[in-house]
C-alpha cells in the first residue's frame, strides 16, 4: 500500500536569485510547499538575475515562480543599482570597512515593496509563512537587513492583514557568510545558477562589494565558488 505523504505547508519565498535567497530557497524546500516571487525592478543585471531565480527554482522544486515587474525604483534612482548616473564602486581593500556606512548601492526601502507583494501573496495562498533570505553579518549594512525591522514588520502584518497570522521568517539573518555556505553545500543549494553581482550579467566582476563578500564567504568555507568572475579579488 502507497504511503500517502500529508500536504506541506505553503511558504513564500522572496527569491533574488543571489547565494543567500539560494539557500534560503533550498531550506523552505525541504519544509514547506514553496512559492517564489522574484521581482525585476530596473537593477543592472535584472536579466541575468532574473535566470537564476528562475533555475533556482526548477532546480529545488519551487511550486510557482510569480516574477513581478517594479518601476518605482528605476524612476526614483538614489541608488548604484537602478541610476546608471551612479557607478557602483569596487569594495574597500581593506574587508572590514565593509557594512561600516550605508553604500550607494541600497535601494531606498526596497525590502518593504518587496515583502508587502510576497504578504499579499501569501494571503490569497494560505501560507503562513514568508521567508527572505536577509542577513546582517558579513553584508552591505543595508539597513532593512536588520532584525528590527522584520520584528517591525511583522506587527504590521499582524495589525493589517485579514487573519494576521503570516509570519516573515529570516532564518539565514544571524549567520556569517561562510556558515551560509557550508549550509548551502549540506543542502545541495544550486550555487552553480546563482547570481550576486552587482555590475556584470556575464562574468561576476569580482570587485564590487558583494562579489567580495561572496568570495570570501567561500574561502572561508573551505568551498569553491562555482560561477565565473573576471577577477578573484576576495580570494587573494
Amino acid at each position: 500500500m502507497t504511503k500517502v505523504e500529508p500536504d506541506r505547508p505553503r511558504a513564500v519565498v522572496c527569491l533574488s536569485g543571489g547565494m543567500d535567497s539560494c539557500v534560503c530557497a533550498a531550506l523552505a524546500a525541504r519544509d514547506y510547499e514553496v512559492y517564489a516571487v522574484h521581482f525585476s525592478y530596473g537593477q543592472r543585471t535584472e536579466a541575468r538575475e532574473l535566470l537564476s531565480a528562475q533555475e533556482v527554482a526548477r532546480i529545488v522544486g519551487v511550486r510557482e515562480l510569480m516574477h513581478l515587474k517594479i518601476d518605482l525604483f528605476r524612476r526614483i534612482g538614489g541608488s548604484a543599482l537602478t541610476d546608471n548616473a551612479i557607478a557602483v564602486p569596487e569594495a574597500s581593500g581593506d574587508e572590514t570597512e565593509i557594512g561600516s556606512e550605508i553604500p550607494v548601492t541600497y535601494v531606498p526601502f526596497r525590502n518593504a515593496h518587496f515583502l508587502s507583494a510576497a504578504v499579499s501573496w501569501a494571503e490569497v495562498l494560505g501560507a503562513k509563512t514568508v521567508l527572505l533570505g536577509a542577513v546582517e553579518q558579513d553584508s552591505s549594512g543595508y539597513p532593512d537587513c536588520r532584525p528590527a525591522y522584520y520584528d517591525a514588520f511583522n506587527q504590521l502584518i499582524r495589525m493589517g492583514t485579514k487573519d494576521g497570522e503570516i509570519q516573515v521568517e529570516t532564518p539565514l539573518i544571524a549567520m556569517r557568510k561562510s556558515e551560509i555556505v557550508r549550509l548551502g553545500v549540506e543542502l545541495g543549494a544550486p550555487f552553480h545558477v546563482s547570481w550576486s553581482c552587482y555590475s556584470s550579467e556575464t562574468e561576476a566582476c569580482g570587485v564590487c562589494e558583494s562579489c567580495v563578500l561572496r568570495l570570501r564567504a567561500f574561502r572561508e568555507a573551505g568551498a569553491v565558488d562555482p560561477i565565473p568572475y573576471t577577477v578573484a579579488r576576495g580570494l587573494d
